[in-house]
């Protein structure tokens, strides 16, 4: 399952991180990144709404591929699961997250930045893991420099990527796909700027397929 998991996000190029408000914006907001060549939404379990909107995407637009990010606890994980998330994305290193996740053949690509976390990934069996902070870690330069001693590892680069340094980070042969909310930005999501998401979307969309193509 995880590796269909990844070869999905892989194809999508881009993981658009959500923070939601209110349930009810959540199906105009799965059009807009449908319409703009995304079919995908991490939600970020950081408001009272997301999981209700988690919910409705799940069920109302079986075609976007549906996660829960900001996941803490297996509390969360469970919660998440129930609600129709398809993988699950931790800030950081949580073993117990990542072991029930895996119980549960649950996708789950935990946050790490050094080497111990990243080791510690590793010795529980994952093969793609998020990398976060990105940009306040130094960025491609420093994720390059770390991820050389962890062969087949990959990395989900997240944190201050946007449509400027995009293209970058998908030219490494070691990163999978990149997570950010320069998509759609929480304040366009409670304004209702859907076809300036849509907007947004496709133009991330464009450079994904551009970077692909120069690969």
């Amino acid at each position: 399952m995880t590796i269909d998991m990844v070869a999905a996000l892989r194809a999508l190029g881009v993981i658009p991180l959500i923070v939601i408000d209110d349930p009810k914006r959540a199906g105009d907001l799965a059009r807009a990144l449908m319409d703009g060549g995304l079919p995908c939404a991490e939600i970020a379990l950081r408001t009272e709404g997301a999981l209700e909107a988690l919910r409705r995407i799940a069920d109302e637009h079986p075609g976007v591929l549906v996660g829960a990010g900001t996941v803490l606890t297996v509390e969360q994980v469970a919660q998440a699961s129930y609600a129709g998330a398809q993988f699950v994305v931790t800030p950081g290193m949580n073993a117990k997250v990542v072991e029930f996740c895996a119980g549960q053949s649950i996708p789950v690509f935990p946050g790490a930045c050094t080497p111990t976390e990243i080791g510690s990934a590793m010795e529980l069996g994952l093969d793609v893991i998020k990398f976060f902070p990105a940009e306040p870690m130094g960025g491609l330069p420093f994720l390059k420099a770390i991820a050389a001693p962890y062969g087949p590892l990959e990395f989900i680069p997240t944190g201050g990527i946007n449509a400027g340094n995009l293209a970058d980070y998908l030219g490494f042969d070691r990163v999978v796909a990149c997570g950010g909310s320069w998509v759609a930005p929480h304040e366009w999501i409670e304004a209702g700027e859907f076809e300036r998401i849509r907007q947004t979307t496709a133009e991330a969309v464009r450079i994904v397929h551009d970077a692909k193509g120069r690969a």
